[in-house]
């Protein structure tokens, strides 16, 4: 199966903007849908966006829809998140998955995906 590992979390001031980067080894990436999940401290994980195999389907959280970006890039086997306009409350552990299924299905925060080890977003105000 696929391996992932996330990169570009840091700390950044409300209204800022960061790239997240997820990438992949192993099996062929463009077998997998692929998502980010966050989950803030304390808090359950929650989904973000996902995107398809191909990248002709994408899903947003409503929280992250107009703000953040997913995109891939099947050539260098690594999927991103474009987050623009940060807020406080995006405040979270960031964490990229791949899984077989839909993006729909991948909406499941608790699925059986395959999960990076994820990076710490912070976003001051």
């Amino acid at each position: 199966q696929v391996q992932l590992v996330e990169s570009g979390g840091g700390l950044v001031q409300a209204g800022g903007s960061l790239r997240l980067s997820c990438a992949a080894s192993g099996r062929t990436f463009t077998d997998y849908t692929m998502a980010w999940f966050r989950q803030a401290q304390g808090k359950e994980r929650e989904f973000v966006a996902a995107i398809s195999q191909s990248g002709g389907t994408i899903n947003y959280a409503d929280s992250t829809k107009g703000r953040f970006t997913i995109s891939r890039d099947n050539a260098k086997n690594t999927a991103y998140l474009q987050m623009y306009s940060l807020k406080p409350e995006d405040t979270a552990v960031y964490i990229c998955a791949a899984s077989l299924e839909t993006t729909h299905a991948m909406k499941n925060p608790y699925g059986s995906h395959i999960w990076g080890q994820g990076t710490q977003v912070t976003v001051s105000s």
